[in-house]
C-alpha cells in the first residue's frame, strides 16, 4: 500500500505546535462539509490539521463509484503509513469522524501518539448492543483521548455510554441534543453551527491540555 502525501489536505502552518491528523467517516470523504468545518475551525497559528482518505474513499473519488470500506487491516495500515509520513506518533494527535476515529483509537497506544480525538465514536450500530471489539481497547487505553459525542447519538447515546467502563485517560465532551454528526433537533433551540462550534472548542481545550 502506498499513501499519496500529495493527496493530503493541510490547514494551518507547518511550524505549528500541534499537528492533528483526521480521517473521515465511513460514508463521506475528507472534504465533506463536516470535515471542512472541523478542520477550518481547529487550524490556526498553533494548530495544523492534516486530512487524508482511506484507499476505498480515494477509489470512490477516482471512479465515481461507491464501495464498501476497506478491511480493518487495510484501514490500520493506512493510518500507520500516514503517521510515518508525518514524522511519527510522538509528533501527532490523531483521530477523525466515526470510522476514522475508531480505527485511530485502535493503534493510538501502539504508535504512541500525543493524543487521540474521536468525533462521534461508533460504539455500536444503531439499535444493536456494543460489540466487545468496539470497547475492549478503550478500557485500557494509555493515550490521552477525547471523545466528542452527541447526547442522542444512535451509535452511542449519553445514557448508554455513561454505563461503559472506559479508561481514565478518556474524556468525553457531550454535545447537547447532537446526533452522530452533532446536528440538533430544531425543537432543542440549538443550531448545527452552535454544536459544531462546541465540538471545536472542546477539541481545542483538549489539545492545549497536552504536554508540549
Amino acid at each position: 500500500m502506498k499513501v499519496d502525501r500529495k493527496a493530503f489536505i493541510i490547514d494551518g502552518p507547518s511550524d505549528a505546535a500541534f499537528t492533528i491528523v483526521l480521517a473521515h467517516g465511513a460514508g463521506a470523504p475528507m472534504d465533506s462539509p463536516f470535515m471542512v468545518t472541523i478542520a477550518h475551525g481547529l487550524a490556526g497559528n498553533d494548530v495544523r490539521v492534516v486530512r487524508f482518505e482511506f484507499p476505498y474513499m480515494s477509489a470512490r473519488r477516482e471512479h465515481s463509484r461507491r464501495s464498501a470500506p476497506d478491511r480493518q487491516a487495510v484501514l490500520l495500515d493506512t493510518w500507520r503509513e500516514v503517521i510515518a509520513l508525518l514524522g511519527g506518533g510522538h509528533m501527532l494527535i490523531i483521530g477523525g469522524k466515526s470510522l476514522g476515529g475508531r480505527i485511530a483509537s485502535m493503534l493510538a497506544d501502539e504508535v504512541e501518539v500525543r493524543g487521540l480525538i474521536c468525533l462521534g465514536y461508533p460504539f455500536h450500530s444503531p439499535g444493536r448492543p456494543a460489540p466487545p471489539a468496539r470497547l475492549e481497547h478503550l478500557k485500557s487505553m494509555r493515550t490521552p483521548a477525547l471523545i466528542v459525542q452527541g447526547t442522542r447519538d444512535s451509535f452511542g447515546s449519553r445514557s448508554e455510554v455513561e454505563k461503559y467502563q472506559l479508561s481514565r485517560q478518556i474524556r468525553i465532551a457531550w454535545i447537547d441534543d447532537g446526533e452522530h454528526s452533532f446536528k440538533p433537533r430544531a425543537s432543542s433551540g440549538r443550531t448545527e453551527q452552535q454544536n459544531l462550534g462546541a465540538a471545536i472548542s472542546a477539541v481545542r481545550d483538549f489539545i492545549y491540555s497536552l504536554p508540549r
